[in-house]
């Protein structure tokens, strides 16, 4: 492939090449411009692609190679980690302050100057959250937002956007408790995007991106858990964890 696709304003929402056609340099940038409507981010999600750009650019699609992933089941939990969550010092909830995390995703992470969740982007997945789309998960320090994640749910596939910590581990035991809920009501994967140190701690893995887009044409076709969104007791989420 020469170079991406070009969306623009005659281009169909549900309209993105093949994922195929992605380009290997940079590793999986698929397609450029459009819009971030409800209707087309939906249809990127359910055809394996996802924004990603920064301030000043144009809207950049991508759908990488290999794919990151994690299986509910076969979630990893340090020791270290285990002994976080059985001091039970943090709160965990679904969908309490989404505007809350997704701006506490958008803050500059130490030693960088920006963020690519732009003002535009932060709209968007608000608009999504309301559509019941788009989900978080806080974590809560007495009543401090202290870390959490959000992400796109299709079916029964969890697409993970962005997570963001202010204490050790929130987002961590965020996510820990995400992944046994998502279990629990029959989600088979998380799309973790991108490999990295901290998702693969977790027991995220990558596999081919043709692995991966047959995996979710499955998926984003089942029924998904209705809303609202909300997070069961600890004690019975986490027993087998906190237990072992």
């Amino acid at each position: 492939m020469e170079g991406p696709f070009w969306i623009d304003s005659h281009t169909p929402v549900h309209r993105f090449p093949d994922v195929a056609m992605a380009m290997e340099e940079p590793d999986g940038l698929l397609a450029v411009g459009g819009d971030l409507s409800s209707a087309r981010l939906l249809a990127a999600y359910s055809q394996g692609i996802f924004p990603w750009y920064s301030a000043g650019q144009p809207i950049l699609w991508w759908s990488p190679n290999p794919r990151a992933v994690l299986y509910p089941s076969k979630l990893r939990v340090s020791r270290s980690l285990r002994k976080r969550l059985r001091k039970r010092e943090y709160r965990v909830s679904l969908d309490e302050d989404f505007t809350g995390v997704i701006q506490g995703c958008s803050e500059p992470r130490s030693g960088q100057d920006g963020t690519w969740i732009t003002a535009e982007m932060k709209l968007a997945y608000q608009q999504l959250h309301e559509e019941g789309y788009a989900h978080s998960v806080e974590a809560w320090y007495g009543s401090e937002l202290v870390g959490g994640l959000y992400g796109v749910a299709l079916g029964k596939a969890f697409f993970g956007e962005s997570m963001f910590s202010r204490r050790t581990d929130a987002s961590k035991v965020a996510f820990v408790h995400l992944t046994r809920q998502l279990m629990r009501w029959g989600y088979h994967m998380i799309d973790c995007q991108v490999s990295s140190e901290h998702l693969a701690s977790l027991g995220a893995e990558e596999i081919a991106r043709e692995e991966f887009i047959q995996q979710l044409q499955t998926l984003v076709y089942q029924t998904a858990h209705p809303m609202p969104w909300r997070m069961e007791a600890s004690d019975s989420l986490l027993a087998d964890i906190m237990n072992p």
